[in-house]
């Protein structure tokens, strides 16, 4: 009895120390992991040599990377000779690629002549392009008499195809006879098709009456298709004797097979006896 007492006892006591090694195990796991983060939390007394060691390299990693970006963080004075000459090149060529792109980091006084250079042509470029695209960035004060030329036919051909297109932004005093005559062709046979397809913007009375027709035609099928399809906005009045027959069959094929599936609206008094009797039983109403 007492022997078995004491493995009780043992086996506890075993069990106990450990999960408190596990503990202790999962603690210093984390704080490790915090130090190696570089967070103020770390507890630098509770770390191995190896694991010192592994911080340090960490934080000179960390460090190297915010100098390489530029970062205010960066301490300099802990780089190695060759980190700081490559800390120095990472710096030229960001701040090349800033003066190329037209950033405001960009530092001229920084730049190589040939560097230098090159800017100047990607800035003539940029202007070039924005002012061709119509940019309020533009200086046309620095285009060339032959540059003017090509962005101003760039600006009347933006112009003509906004005056094609019906945009608010056409100009049409700038078009000449023949772009002025393409635009009113444009602009009516925009319109013809909006009224034809019932979308947009129409004026009637712009059409021709050939144009007055067909939107007559195009508004019968669609009124057709609405009631049809059972729609609001089918306006019943404006049927036929045709349209009515034709949207009476249309419903008959759609209640028989509402009432053969038993899915949607069927009215079993519409069918004759013969499609009836095709039909699967009723189911009895719940009492």
């Amino acid at each position: 009895m007492k022997h078995s007492a004491c493995l009780w006892i043992l086996t506890v006591v075993v069990s106990v120390v450990h999960v408190a090694a596990f503990a202790q195990t999962t603690e210093h796991a984390k704080n490790f992991s915090t130090c190696m983060q570089g967070l103020a939390a770390c507890t630098s007394a509770s770390l191995t040599q190896p694991e010192i060691a592994a911080v340090a390299l960490a934080e000179h990693n960390r460090n190297l990377a915010d100098c390489r970006m530029g970062a205010a963080s960066c301490d300099g004075s802990k780089l190695t000779p060759a980190e700081d000459n490559a800390v120095a090149v990472a710096w030229h060529q960001r701040n090349v690629s800033d003066c190329m792109e037209g950033w405001g980091a960009c530092d001229r006084s920084k730049l190589t002549p040939s560097e230098a250079h090159g800017v100047a042509e990607a800035e003539r470029r940029r202007n070039i392009s924005n002012c061709t695209q119509g940019w309020s960035a533009c200086d046309q004060s620095k285009l060339t008499e032959s540059e003017i030329k090509n962005v101003a036919l760039a600006v009347h051909q933006r112009n003509f195809g906004d005056c094609l297109d019906g945009i608010a932004s056409c100009n049409l005093s700038a078009l000449t006879p023949r772009e002025a005559g393409l635009v009113s062709a444009s602009a009516h046979d925009r319109n013809a098709r909006n009224c034809v397809q019932g979308f947009g913007p129409c004026d009637l009375s712009g059409l021709t009456s050939v144009e007055t027709n067909q939107v007559i035609a195009a508004e019968h099928l669609r009124n057709l298709s609405d009631c049809k399809s059972n729609l609001e906005s089918c306006d019943y009045s404006k049927l036929t004797a045709a349209d009515n027959k034709e949207l009476a069959r249309t419903e008959h094929q759609r209640n028989l097979a509402a009432c053969r599936t038993g899915y949607g609206y069927c009215d079993r008094s519409q069918l004759s006896a013969t499609e009836v009797r095709s039909l699967p039983a009723e189911h009895a109403p719940p009492r």
